[in-house]
């Protein structure tokens, strides 16, 4: 009996050529579509549904969006912390709430347009989550968060794929995508204004405080804690020799602690919300590092220390960031992931 599928249609060429793809290998396949709730218009999908000859619902997750990923990206920044609302939506949303979803439409499996591959380990006892094929392109560190039970009814087509041979792909088959453009910003602000956001979801008045170096010294006034993350530059507005990088931000005190870019290199960080996919991890155990997406990655040593996880970089690394993930790697695998503290 064939496997049903739903394949995650964003509109995009990537989930197209997926779902191509899936079609080909002979699954019964429909498309589903969620909203957010903060599209500025719905997308008409029904030149989707066409060129893959399969059915496409679109289903409401406004409410769990906006409870799961909304709310915890304006927390963590009113925190002093800076949010990865595409991990959170990941584990909550597609593989989650959009997940029960495609269940109720009789799904056996889910799919995505995700660069990243998965599969049993030697034993067959549960699943590696691995980088995909193309290494500019690929976005396992997005998925570091999902559980075993999640990544069992996932299907990756695109984890062997590069993008030129997506494209490639879409042309060849005459597919051609509802969203042209690549996304990238975050889905739910326009214009990447982050703070204009905050107080716009919150109420909250921009409150100013001192912008301070290492040693105490005042170097001038902020516009609002909520507006900067660790490791920024831009924004800060404070001349000197040589640029000011943010360092800290002190929700207690309500200053933001600035220093040079060398004063942000870190040697060690706690992790914590730790989530480990790989089944055979005996600590302490060397792993790659990633302290953001675009991080190259960084050799260190994990241990266990109670609940948290402690990274020892075997190079300092700069703007160690809290409320970041921090994904670990071993060669091409996923170990896991975590929040920096």
């Amino acid at each position: 009996m064939k496997k049903r599928v739903a394949i995650a249609l964003s509109g995009g060429v990537d989930s197209l050529v997926a779902g191509y793809l899936l079609k080909n290998s002979g699954f019964d396949l429909f498309g589903i579509h969620f909203l957010t709730g903060y599209e500025k218009e719905k997308k008409d999908l029904s030149s989707i549904s066409r060129q893959l000859d399969i059915p496409v619902k679109q289903v409401d997750l406004s409410k769990v969006f906006e409870k799961r990923v909304v709310s915890y990206f304006v927390n963590t920044y009113l925190s002093g912390k800076t949010p990865n609302p595409c991990v959170m939506c990941n584990r909550e949303i597609k593989f989650s709430a959009l997940w029960q979803q495609a269940c109720s439409e009789g799904a056996d499996l889910i799919a995505t347009g995700h660069y990243a591959r998965s599969a049993h380990d030697s034993r067959g006892s549960c699943i590696r989550l691995l980088k995909g094929l193309d290494q500019d392109k690929e976005q396992s560190y997005f998925l570091s968060m999902l559980s075993q039970k999640q990544l069992e009814t996932t299907l990756f087509p695109l984890g062997e794929y590069t993008k030129t041979r997506v494209r490639e792909t879409a042309a060849l088959a005459n597919l051609v995508p509802e969203e042209k453009k690549e996304s990238q910003d975050i889905c739910f602000i326009n214009h990447g204004n982050t703070g204009g956001f905050i107080s716009a979801k919150t109420g909250i008045v921009s409150r100013k405080g001192e912008i301070v170096k290492s040693d105490g010294t005042v170097l001038g006034e902020h516009n609002g804690l909520f507006k900067f993350t660790v490791g920024q530059r831009r924004g800060i507005n404070c001349p000197g020799p040589e640029p000011y990088y943010v360092k800290a931000i002190d929700t207690e005190k309500n200053s933001l602690m600035v220093g040079r870019k060398e004063e942000l290199l870190k040697k060690s960080f706690f992790v914590d919300s730790i989530n480990l996919i790989s089944e055979n991890i005996r600590f302490p155990v060397n792993a790659v590092t990633k302290i953001r997406y675009n991080h190259p990655g960084a050799e260190s040593l994990l241990s266990l220390e109670g609940d948290l996880l402690k990274v020892e970089l075997k190079e300092p690394q700069h703007a160690v960031t809290p409320g970041q993930t921090a994904v670990f790697y071993q060669n091409d695998e996923v170990l896991g992931g975590g929040t920096i503290l």
